[in-house]
């Protein structure tokens, strides 16, 4: 990327970038996928369950995830500047960081658990499959957060192809695990969605393994020695990695956190309407590892551009991630309206859950079709180093507009749990709108912008 490219290379770059972080996403959503597709194939308990403990564990997750994200830039950075010596003493802070925030969230886990869980109007078999398939979560939580460092590491080193083998390995790993412990079988209990939670702990186990492994016998990680030096904790480091990771982690918590509400609102109503809802979710949710592909690819390609001084190029590449993003929800649009009840048959068996799962999938096309512009905006936006309007557009859009027009319609009008839906929907068409405004702004006036962006960003290495 060290020239002006035409239009058909500029596609050609953005793919080669766009693929290999697709598959990637893909892979990691393919795990929660198996869980949620093959505990739903037991009983609807146990996918309504699952549901239940998905919405609790997965924002805690992504924005503990995003606080370690804080490792790439500085990584990158350090590298940038030749200072490799003190890329390996930043990650190993980063997994002290990551072992302390563990043994924190295991341990507010054991206090707040079965009191939220007792506090939903839950089914006793539901609220015993979410605690069951929680605490067996929490077994593997400290590796995954461990390789959530490396892995942002490695990605620091432009490996993104390693990281994508190593998801692709573990993916099998974990539907093998799955079958196991969810059906019972070669031996093994049969634990339903309990099950999808042993299964789990054991893959962030393997994938840490993996991720050590390829630390360790790559020639080109000879030079950052993991184990070199004292293996102490330096607090200003600390302090350095949350400056910069609590922001990032906070807008995806914003995000993510928005659909676990509404999914513990959904336990208002019966396990039928929950398992529906959690199974059209997590296929919306599936489409939206899409966008967010090309909104990861559109960081990378229109921050490269700004930062060689190339703002058309930026421009450029800005809408072909747009006009990318859309033309696959057309697409899926098409596929969701004509396939729904089949595509809803891969969740469950049962009948009524198959019949509301369906017709939730048609809500999902306009969830798509939204997301098909935001996401891709915001990957630009972050590409001008432009974050903290995002941050207040998703915090907006979400939860000021989506989540109580949702609210209102669920409860006053007949759409009942489907409004839900329609709030989110609303919430991020006006989100989209928002983000496509400040995109147009933002490059009306790109030398202003982009200088304040900087000063604002990562800090100049130490001289």
């Amino acid at each position: 990327m060290n020239e002006t490219y035409t239009l058909p290379q500029k596609i050609k770059q953005m793919l080669i970038i766009l693929i290999p972080l697709l598959i990637t996403q893909l892979a990691m959503f393919a795990m929660s996928f198996l869980d949620t597709a093959m505990s739903g194939q037991v009983s609807p308990d146990d996918l309504a369950g699952i549901a239940i403990g998905a919405s609790l564990w997965s924002p805690v997750q992504m924005g503990i995830t995003g606080i370690l994200m804080a490792v790439t830039p500085i990584a990158a950075q350090l590298i940038g500047a030749h200072r490799k010596k003190e890329v390996m003493p930043t990650v190993v802070q980063s997994i002290f960081l990551a072992l302390l925030m563990s043994v924190l969230v295991i341990t507010a886990g054991m206090i707040a658990l079965a009191p939220v869980l007792n506090a939903m109007p839950l089914e006793l078999e539901v609220r015993t499959i979410a605690w069951g398939y929680l605490t067996m979560i929490a077994l593997g939580i400290p590796p995954l957060f461990v390789y959530n460092v490396l892995r942002c590491f490695i990605d620091a080193l432009g490996q993104t192809r390693v990281t994508m083998i190593i998801t692709l390995l573990s993916l099998p790993i974990n539907g093998v695990f799955n079958y196991l412990f969810i059906f019972g079988k070669l031996g093994f209990p049969a634990m339903g969605g309990v099950g999808a939670g042993i299964a789990t702990s054991i893959t962030y186990w393997i994938l840490l393994g993996l991720a050590v492994s390829f630390i360790r016998r790559s020639d080109q990680m000879t030079v950052y020695r993991l184990t070199a030096g004292k293996l102490q904790v330096r607090f200003r480091d600390w302090k350095e990695l949350l400056r910069i990771g609590v922001p990032i982690g906070m807008a995806i918590f914003i995000e993510s956190s928005i659909f676990a509400v509404v999914t513990l609102f959904m336990s208002a109503y019966d396990t039928i309407t929950i398992a529906a809802h959690q199974a059209a979710i997590n296929f919306a949710s599936f489409l939206y590892m899409i966008p967010m592909s090309i909104s990861y690819s559109l960081a990378i390609l229109v921050g490269f551009e700004v930062g060689a001084g190339r703002t058309r190029d930026a421009r450029q590449y800005s809408f072909l991630g747009i006009g990318m993003g859309l033309g696959m929800a057309l697409i899926f649009s098409v596929l969701l309206l004509s396939y729904n009840t089949e595509l809803a048959a891969i969740y469950t068996r049962d009948a009524a859950v198959l019949e509301m799962t369906a017709h939730f999938l048609i809500y999902a096309i306009f969830f798509q079709l939204s997301d098909a512009v935001a996401a891709p905006i915001q990957g630009a936006l972050r590409g001008y180093k432009d974050v903290n309007v995002t941050f207040l557009l998703a915090l907006i859009s979400y939860w000021l507009i989506g989540l109580p027009l949702g609210i209102a319609l669920a409860r006053l009008t007949d759409l009942g749990a489907f409004g839900y839906w329609v709030g989110l929907i609303t919430g991020l068409a006006a989100g989209a709108v928002g983000l496509f405004s400040r995109l147009l702004y933002l490059q009306s006036k790109p030398a202003r912008l982009v200088s304040e962006a900087e000063q604002s960003a990562l800090p100049a290495p130490d001289r």
